[in-house]
């Protein structure tokens, strides 16, 4: 028999994701959003890494998060660095890696009771 803690939480936690799509908490979501642990941003209008503007990222500054891992689709890609500035000034951290690779990291850092967000762009 294993015991395992069964935390109970209202967290938002990544439970899957594969080509286009990722999945959290079991509602799938194949567009470009915002994971927070206290809630889901659907209305980010960035909507793939060559659409990527400084606002867009401006927009993540706000969120009072110590880390932003921004998912920059099925590869990893970097941005232009005027692109990262608005985070970069606002003293927020932010990893750059592809969506499978950020949504791991996403998880392990929600675990930690870190102040997370995953910025994903699908599709």
């Amino acid at each position: 028999m294993k015991l395992h803690l069964d935390r109970a939480t209202t967290l938002n936690a990544i439970t899957g994701y594969g080509e286009g799509y990722v999945m959290v908490n079991g509602q799938r979501f194949e567009r470009s959003l915002v994971i927070l642990p206290e809630r889901i941003l659907l209305d980010w209008p960035a909507t793939s890494f060559e659409a990527l503007a400084p606002e867009h990222l401006a927009a993540l500054a706000g969120l009072d998060r110590e880390i932003i891992l921004l998912g920059t689709g099925p590869r990893l890609r970097f941005p232009r660095p005027e692109v990262l500035q608005p985070l970069m000034r606002s003293g927020v951290g932010v990893e750059v890696m592809d969506v499978q690779a950020a949504c791991r990291t996403y998880n392990i850092l929600l675990a930690e009771d870190r102040r997370v967000a995953a910025a994903l762009l699908i599709g």
